[in-house]
């Protein structure tokens, strides 16, 4: 049963710990807090080891698994990787009384038998006895001020969850580094380069536990143009929205959660010069009210979390707002004020040309790959240059072989197709079902225009799943107007007169139909153990956001990525020569 203690809610004691107490006296940690130690300047606190220790698993002999614990009872290290395995576990179960461990880059509790953190107040009391007895022989006069105050210094008051410090190599590595760098010109894989050379807003982000998916949407959303405008011109203020809902900053029992103020946050953060890496765990957290089915710490559909967060901003917005407005029109939020377009489908009776026709809003548009070429689209990819080791991913499955292309994707996507049998319409002329033709177009064009490759294909006959690692060629600069309603309509009516369906006025109104590329969401690896990373256009460099790493690459190595997600913008939103607001500033508003 958990109990309030000073107005927070206690998580329920661990029978483990319990009878762990219970078995070692009054203060069973009291041993463990010459075992601590306090890493500055962040103070972060571990378990103290020589400089040269590397912790290794005592199974499995390895250093590199997601955590590593020490029993507490006979100082075994252990490690946990779930949901692979658990040796850490598998000692607590094997040996009784061996179920409390310390995490050894934390020193944080961890019960091996419950597979979950546990908390004690004589534990935590040793690790801040010795963080202020750190602290105090670094910084004596800060201590010596927060004890007369009665206050705790800032690093005690909440510890973060990772530290980052700035690294200078040494004399060896200097030597190292010289040795086997070359410029960054020259280098054809890409190469690291220095936080005062990156374009500004450009920082990694952590990865929380499996949230690259979420990582590399975030990445890409950070430096859309017309979003980026948005929050960083104060149009969405944070603390006018939760002064006006009624809620705090630091969060109530009233307070409601607001995707736009979290982004509102999230741009403030990466926008403020700091180049490390940045942990979005609040908008995490926010996310995860929003869609409870997806709140774990399982990899995520990167996709998928896409929709998701722009329906959570348009659905905050809407209850606000006690009103429905038509996500098409592009006045209701601006999630679809940047991302809104509409989709036109006709749908023609095969025996008397009557034709039906509907309107649909979307965010993205979801584009199957073209059919599998076979050996032609072999032999072509191993003549382009910007193919790498696409082909060897080919000759791995004949399913995955032959190249598709972005526009020969969205020409499918707007060609006419004759539906089966099962699938025939109701003509209100002939006023029974017949056989039709569908086709589909777009009526309106966003702002920024999000194209979703199906890599992930689902089969309910066959219950399997697999991921098509096709390779699909996707251009720089994308020119919309041959899949345009109006285009179509005129392709197949000729030219006329009359407007068809409104349609024609529509696309003479359209802002412009070229756009251009600015940020690629990939996937790579199989269908249940993948990754995602973003590669992002900003002047007119192109850079490889692996989560809290940033590489800059060159153009070769983007248009041989495995594409999964492709945000393009409107030419004349798409700042080529500077990133500078000064320079540019679009005003998303009606």
């Amino acid at each position: 049963m958990s109990s309030k203690i000073s107005g927070r809610v206690s998580p329920q004691p661990c029978p483990h710990l319990l009878d762990f107490c219970y078995r070692n006296g009054s203060n069973p940690f009291r041993a463990l807090q010459d075992c601590i130690r306090v890493k500055q300047p962040g103070g972060r606190a571990a378990i103290r080891r020589e400089p040269f220790e590397v912790p290794r698993c005592g199974t499995c002999d390895e250093s590199s698994r997601p955590r590593l614990y020490a029993c507490v009872a006979c100082a075994a290290v252990f490690c946990h990787a779930p949901p692979l395995h658990s040796h850490a576990s598998a000692h607590a179960l094997s040996v009784p009384g061996h179920e409390i461990a310390v995490d050894v880059d934390r020193a944080e509790l961890f019960c091996c038998a419950c597979r979950d953190q546990v908390y004690d107040r004589d534990f935590d009391a040793a690790v801040v006895a010795q963080t202020i007895t750190s602290t105090t022989s670094t910084s004596g006069s800060t201590v010596t001020q927060c004890k007369a105050t009665g206050s705790q210094p800032d690093n005690l008051r909440k510890r973060r969850r990772v530290d980052y410090s700035l690294w200078a190599p040494n004399s060896r590595e200097n030597a190292i580094i010289e040795n086997h760098s070359i410029p960054l010109h020259d280098a054809t894989n890409g190469s690291l380069i220095s936080s005062t050379e990156l374009p500004w807003g450009l920082r990694g982000l952590n990865n929380l536990g499996n949230t690259c998916f979420m990582n590399s949407v975030l990445q890409a959303l950070l430096h859309t143009p017309p979003l980026r405008n948005y929050f960083l011109s104060d149009r969405h203020n944070r603390y006018y929205c939760q002064q006006k809902n009624g809620s705090t900053l630091n969060g109530s029992k009233n307070s409601r959660f607001c995707l736009s103020c979290d982004m509102d946050a999230m741009f403030s953060a990466v926008f403020s010069g700091d180049r490390t890496p940045y942990s979005p765990a609040k908008f995490l957290h926010s996310w995860w009210q929003h869609a409870a089915n997806l709140a774990s710490y399982e990899q995520q559909d990167a996709h998928e979390f896409f929709i998701s967060m722009l329906d959570g901003i348009h659905e905050k917005v809407a209850k606000e707002k006690r009103k429905t407005h038509s996500p098409g029109t592009g006045d209701c939020c601006i999630a679809h004020r940047v991302f809104s377009g509409i989709l036109r489908s006709d749908v023609m009776c095969m025996a008397c040309g009557f034709t039906s026709t509907t309107y649909d809003p979307c965010l993205d548009i979801s584009l199957d790959l073209e059919p599998n070429q076979g050996v032609s689209g072999k032999s072509s990819l191993a003549k382009s240059n910007n193919s790498c080791n696409v082909e060897a991913d080919c000759m791995g499955s004949s399913q995955n072989c032959g190249i598709s292309t972005l526009k020969g994707c969205l020409e499918r996507f707007t060609r006419a197709e004759k539906l089966g049998s099962d699938q025939k319409f109701f003509c209100q002329k002939c006023q029974v079902r017949q056989e039709s033709l569908k086709q589909m177009s777009i009526r309106k064009l966003p702002l920024v225009s999000c194209f979703h490759i199906k890599r992930f294909e689902h089969s309910s006959i066959r219950r399997m799943s697999r991921k098509v690692d096709r390779y699909l060629q996707f251009p720089f600069s994308l020119d919309m107007a041959p899949y345009l309603s109006s285009s179509i309509l005129r392709s197949r009516f000729g030219n006329r007169i009359f407007p068809f369906g409104g349609d024609e006025q529509d696309a003479c109104n359209e802002v412009s139909s070229e756009f251009e590329l600015f940020a690629v969401v990939t996937h790579t690896g199989k269908l249940d153990a993948g990754h995602y990373v973003t590669y992002l256009r900003l002047s007119n460099h192109w850079y490889k956001c692996d989560d809290a790493w940033i590489t800059r690459v060159n153009e070769s190595i983007v248009l041989a990525a495995q594409g999964y997600m492709m945000f393009y913008v409107q030419k004349m939103l798409y700042y080529k020569a500077s990133e500078k607001q000064a320079a540019s500033w679009y005003d998303v508003r009606k």
